[in-house]
């Protein structure tokens, strides 16, 4: 199994979380998305990844790429132990969590739009990330508020065990700290982020403890 990754991404955050929380090995393949004007767009990658775009996954001889879908084909082909708790509404309010985050804040705050921001728009760095923190608040208060009107209260986003959710939630937080967004007044998230950090799991997939972290 082979992740081609870059630790910095959140999305390919996502999957090494996904990865050490399945208990899969796999060997990191780095592509760095800034240096050579992205190792990305090389012809040799762009055969594994038509899109151009990390994390991709090679399994069985086969690539998958998205975050959201590759977590869902591990879940599938390596059911155990599961990252979906066991009924269908918790499942639907796991994965709502997540796409909140997949669908409604990371699209608009990845390397493509800050360089679309600054080469089309002539946007300062300020701007971009006065830019991205807008948008990272937005989806993080409304996650905020879907946790405080949940049921189900735990160390983590469902029960006492990790899902997809919080697979999706601490990369977010890890961005939002990147760009230095006051998310301060989010205390479920926060208690849940530490709480998330403190396993091993989670750790080893930080950006900075990555094999081709800067």
């Amino acid at each position: 199994m082979k992740l081609y990754t870059y630790y910095r991404s959140s999305a390919a955050y996502r999957v090494r979380i996904a990865l050490n929380l399945k208990r899969l090995n796999y060997e990191a393949c780095p592509i760095h998305l800034l240096k050579n004007q992205g190792e990305n767009w090389r012809p040799e990658y762009l055969a594994i990844n038509p899109q151009g775009l990390v994390p991709a996954l090679e399994d069985r001889d086969k690539v998958f790429i998205q975050s959201l879908a590759i977590i869902e084909y591990l879940e599938e082909f390596y059911p155990e132990p599961s990252i979906l708790p066991p009924n269908s509404n918790a499942r639907a309010y796991v994965r709502a969590i997540a796409q909140i985050i997949a669908c409604e804040v990371h699209p608009l705050n990845n390397l493509r739009v800050l360089n679309y921001l600054t080469d089309s728009l002539n946007c300062s760095d300020d701007q971009k990330r006065k830019w991205c923190c807008y948008w990272i608040y937005e989806g993080l208060a409304a996650i905020e508020k879907f946790l405080e009107g949940h049921n189900s209260k735990g160390k983590f986003c469902y029960g006492d065990n990790p899902t997809l959710a919080d697979i999706f939630l601490v990369p977010q937080v890890y961005s939002a700290k990147r760009f230095d967004c006051d998310i301060s007044k989010f205390p479920n998230i926060k208690n849940i982020n530490e709480e998330c950090l403190s396993l091993n799991e989670f750790s080893a997939a930080a950006p900075n403890n990555q094999s081709d972290a800067e």
